[in-house]
């Protein structure tokens, strides 16, 4: 179930989520100008490495090149491969124009940000004694679908659902889309190991509840939770 279009409007341009998106792209761009061992070093070095993060290991010299606690804000913008990148942004794009216009840029930032940290720590604490490096900008973006379900569980999403050789396009409440996504990573989580490498699932799950727990807190005071119509109600408002 691949997301491509909502019919949520807004008001104001979605500024923040743009400046995410681009800082991705050039990151992204910057790992590939390394060549393949630069790539990789700059995974280790920037990436959340558990150990590492909990004083229980240290990165050799020269890859210590920021301290541990800024890694949990540097591997938000980097990414593992094109695919990866280009999944992440299309549901920041999708999800998060709606999220920044309903509490604003500055809080965005803080609240984009504060759901990273609680997706690292919630894949951290789950396998505090792994060496392998965590990066993605996934656990911010579950705060932002995990704030987009409270705040629009009835605005329509089109979808591309695969069947086979077939592509089937359909509009779904937004609570089936982000719903099911998250019950993905849930049954997800209980089937993958959590040694090797891989998904951070449990970094999705706990930026996805950040998110619904955030929202409340973040939202304008104008914006209604669960609405039910199309946009905020600061929308709503100046279309009458």
């Amino acid at each position: 179930m691949i997301p491509l279009h909502d019919d949520n409007p807004t008001h104001i341009f979605p500024l923040l989520t743009v400046i995410f998106i681009a800082a991705c792209i050039l990151v992204f761009f910057w790992q590939a100008s390394l060549g393949d061992a630069g790539y990789q070093a700059s995974v280790y070095a920037l990436g959340v490495i558990p150990v590492v993060l909990l004083d229980k290991a240290a990165l050799p010299a020269e890859l210590a090149v920021v301290p541990a606690g800024m890694t949990v804000f540097t591997s938000m913008f980097l990414h593992g491969g094109f695919m990866h990148l280009a999944g992440n942004m299309l549901y920041l794009w999708i999800f998060g124009n709606n999220v920044e216009d309903a509490m604003g840029h500055v809080r965005f930032i803080v609240f984009y940000l504060l759901c990273g940290v609680a997706a690292v720590f919630g894949q951290v604490l789950q396998n505090p004694n792994s060496e392998i490096p965590m990066i993605g900008a996934s656990g911010a973006i579950s705060g932002v679908l995990g704030a987009y379900l409270i705040l629009y569980p009835q605005a329509r999403v089109l979808v591309l659902i695969p069947l086979g050789f077939f592509m089937q396009l359909i509009r779904l409440p937004a609570l089936w889309v982000l719903g099911f996504w998250f019950i993905l990573q849930l049954v997800s989580s209980a089937l993958t190991s959590s040694e090797g490498g891989g998904v951070a699932w449990f970094a999705h799950i706990g930026g996805f509840i950040a998110g619904m727990l955030l929202i409340p807190i973040f939202k304008a005071r104008d914006v209604s939770l669960f609405h039910k119509g199309h946009g905020s109600t600061r929308w709503a408002k100046r279309v009458r």
